[in-house]
């Protein structure tokens, strides 16, 4: 279906970035906050704040702002009618299970990756990456991943916009550092995060083709750095991501 701007409606797209200025990092925001993260003026965002609120999707103490359950409702429509979780679900806790470990499967939204799927949790891990997480693409692995089946005018325009900041010491930042590892995992096919999101969390990915042989997704496991290094990931538990990104790939 072609869109033209006569169709576009700006108020909604106004109100969903509302609801996206929330975030784990900051689920309470004052009427300032929401304005400046939305580049709405204060009233605006006051009225976009208090139809959230009138709809129950938000709650405010007087002061600041915060999104209510209800707002599940809108991440569970696209669950319950998308094939996707329920399709790689399976494949998922296969992998989980030979490995003991988490696996996850994002799609690039933007400058981020968004959690659409993942294994049950087998062992405790203190990064929080459940469904409907959203993470920077340029500083893990299943982003680089995605980032490096992009042409190279789009992965230059999404650094850009990223502004990317150093999460731990070992994150990567410099554009040119960062084009050159997205041009690594391009050509290794596979991308090994050390601690550049979390210190103690080193994950490695590999891209999903989907029935065009495109890229559009990334499957990752996720593990303490202290139950194995980066060349045992790349030895022991690359293989497996690999034959269950081809496992994925025939019934997508």
């Amino acid at each position: 279906m072609r869109s033209s701007e006569r169709d576009f409606v700006g108020a909604l797209e106004k109100g969903l970035a509302v609801i996206e200025a929330f975030d784990a990092s900051e689920p309470r925001l004052t009427l300032s906050e929401v304005a400046h993260k939305t580049g709405l003026t204060r009233a605006a965002a006051r009225r976009y704040l208090l139809t959230l609120a009138r709809l129950r999707y938000a709650e405010s103490d007087g002061r600041l702002f915060s999104l209510t359950p209800r707002v599940l409702r809108l991440g569970y429509a696209y669950l319950s009618a998308s094939p996707l979780p329920k399709l790689a679900q399976p494949v998922l806790e296969s992998i989980g299970e030979k490995t003991q470990e988490v696996a996850s499967i994002s799609i690039l939204e933007g400058n981020e990756i968004v959690f659409v799927a993942r294994s049950a949790k087998r062992r405790i891990m203190s990064a929080s990456n459940d469904v409907g997480t959203r993470r920077p693409a340029y500083c893990t692995s299943m982003g680089r991943v995605l980032l490096a089946s992009r042409p190279d005018a789009e992965v230059e325009r999404l650094l850009r916009i990223s502004r990317p900041r150093k999460f731990t010491p070992k994150t990567k930042t410099g554009h040119r550092e960062l084009l050159r590892e997205i041009g690594k995992v391009r050509a290794q096919g596979y991308a090994l995060n050390d601690e550049e999101l979390e210190i103690g969390l080193r994950t490695i990915a590999v891209p999903v083709l989907d029935s065009r042989g495109e890229v559009s997704l990334a499957m990752s496991v996720s593990l303490h750095s202290a139950r194995m290094s980066a060349a045992q990931m790349a030895r022991k538990i690359l293989p497996l991501l690999q034959s269950a990104s081809k496992t994925l790939s025939a019934i997508l």
